[in-house]
C-alpha cells in the first residue's frame, strides 16, 4: 500500500467451516468489494475489505445514524450471507463487524472459537424461517355514520359493544397466534420469540401479534412452508406472514429457556 492509497480494513460477514468450493467470483458486499475466505483453525472468517475513511470507529459510528447508507450496507451485507446460505449454513456475524487487518479477524476466530463450533453445530443443515401474525384492520366502510344515538345510554350500551368485538378479536388472535407457534415448534429444531414488531418502524399493516422464528432442517423446508401456507385462511381477519429462508440470525448464540 502506497502513501496515497486510503488504509483498508477488514469487514467479516460470517463463520462458517471451510466451503468445498470457492465463492461465486461475481459476488460483491460491502464498499463494493469482493469477500473472501480467511481460514484459521479449521474455521473461516468471510471478509472483505472496506476504507477506513468510513469504517474507523468515528465515522462508523457517525454513518451508523445515515439511514440511507445504513440500508445500504446492510443489503450489502445480506447478499453475501445469502449467497453463503446456499452452500453451507454460516453463522453471520452483526453488521458493521469490522477489525484493523488479518490478524484482528485470527484472533478473534481463536477467542470465540467454542461459540463458533457451538453455533456451527446448532446451524448444521438448518435454515431460518420467519413467521408473523397480524390483526388486519378493517377497511373503511362506504356506508353513512351511524346515526346519534338517541340517549346516554344507547351511547354508552353502543361503545360498550364495540369494545367487546375488540375485546373478542384479540382474544381470538391471541389464541390463535398461540396455537400456531405450539404446531410450528413442533416441527422445528429451535425457536425464538421476537418482540411484536413496532408498526410506525415496520411500516407492515394491522397490530403484530406474534413474531417467531423457527430454525427448520433443510431437507424438511418444503413440509415447514406448506404447513404455515395451510393456516393463511383459518381465521379471518388475520394475516399469516412467512418470511426466509434465511441464514440462522437469530440461532447465533444459545439461549435458555427456548425450545430444542
Amino acid at each position: 500500500m502506497t502513501a496515497d492509497e486510503p488504509r483498508q480494513l477488514r469487514y467479516v460477514y460470517a463463520v462458517c467451516h471451510p466451503l468445498d468450493a470457492p465463492l461465486q467470483a461475481e459476488l460483491t458486499g460491502v464498499a463494493d468489494a469482493p469477500p473472501r475466505q480467511l481460514e484459521h483453525h479449521g474455521l473461516v472468517a468471510v471478509v472483505g475489505a472496506v476504507p477506513e475513511r468510513d469504517f474507523a470507529e468515528e465515522p462508523l459510528r457517525a454513518h451508523l445514524e445515515d439511514l440511507d447508507w445504513l440500508t445500504g450496507t446492510a443489503r450489502a451485507h445480506q447478499n453475501v450471507i445469502a449467497a453463503l446460505t446456499t452452500v453451507t449454513s454460516p453463522l453471520p456475524l452483526r453488521l458493521a463487524t469490522v477489525f484493523r487487518d488479518d490478524s484482528g479477524v485470527r484472533a478473534m476466530l481463536e477467542q470465540e472459537e467454542e461459540r463458533f463450533r457451538d453455533g456451527l453445530d446448532r446451524l448444521a443443515g438448518r435454515v431460518e424461517w420467519g413467521v408473523k401474525v397480524y390483526v388486519e384492520e378493517p377497511e373503511p366502510e362506504a356506508k353513512a355514520p351511524p346515526a346519534p344515538a338517541a340517549s346516554g345510554r344507547d351511547y354508552l350500551r353502543r361503545r360498550r359493544a364495540e369494545r367487546t368485538a375488540r375485546d373478542d378479536t384479540w382474544r381470538r388472535a391471541e389464541r390463535f397466534a398461540q396455537e400456531l407457534h405450539d404446531e410450528l415448534a413442533e416441527h422445528a429444531a429451535h425457536t425464538r420469540l421476537h418482540p411484536p414488531q413496532n408498526p410506525e418502524l415496520s411500516r407492515a399493516s394491522g397490530l403484530n401479534v406474534l413474531n417467531a422464528a423457527y430454525l427448520v432442517e433443510r431437507s424438511a423446508a418444503e413440509e415447514f412452508v406448506e404447513r404455515v401456507d395451510a393456516t393463511k385462511d383459518r381465521e379471518p381477519g388475520l394475516r399469516v406472514e412467512l418470511t426466509g429462508p434465511w441464514a440462522g440470525y437469530s440461532f447465533t448464540a444459545d439461549e435458555e429457556g427456548e425450545r430444542a
